[in-house]
């Protein structure tokens, strides 16, 4: 059987209403759920667990923290209610109201969900960045920018193939 990451748009709004979240959505392998807020448990794999599970691009982004060109990610044009979670472990990172084009090429947000990203200080371009990375599996996301939208007038740039997108059914 074929996992569907659709959620019903009841469910969905419920949970987040109620600071529930999705995180590998209503798939036919059961609701796994997220506090927002709680202490996320961690998840550590060797790397050949990691190489199985991953397409050889999502493993160069996630675990040795590369980057993705602009403007390949099919995330860009994705516009649906619904989250944004993590390719590696499905944890939800971004609730879609929080998208919006910045015009860099990557899918850009300018609210992570709480506590579900970790940030760390990057030196390897000239200028010190601040890089984040999924708070339970480790998996590199990208960059914070202080160039964003209000309300937080911030821009997380994230890799699409670190992301995969949960639809929210807008018709249950």
């Amino acid at each position: 059987m074929e996992e569907r990451n659709v959620c019903t748009r009841r469910t969905f709004v419920r949970m987040l209403g109620t600071g529930v979240l999705v995180s590998v959505a209503c798939s036919s392998i059961g609701m796994q759920i997220a506090m927002a807020g709680e202490r996320i448990e961690k998840i550590s794999k060797p790397d050949e667990e990691w190489k199985k599970e991953l397409t050889p691009q999502q493993y160069d982004i996630l675990r040795e923290e590369g980057t993705e060109r602009p403007f390949t990610s099919p995330l860009l044009d994705e516009h649906r209610a619904g989250a944004f979670v993590c390719a590696g472990c499905g944890l939800p990172l971004f609730k879609s109201e929080t998208k919006f084009d910045s015009g860099t090429g990557w899918p850009s947000f300018y609210r992570a969900i709480e506590g579900h990203v970790e940030t760390k200080t990057d030196h390897k371009l000239i200028v010190a960045r601040t890089e984040y990375h999924c708070a339970r599996c480790g998996g590199h996301q990208g960059h914070v920018f202080n160039d964003g939208p209000e309300p937080t007038g911030l821009r997380y740039c994230n890799n699409g193939l670190s992301l995969k997108f949960v639809a929210v059914d807008e018709n249950k």
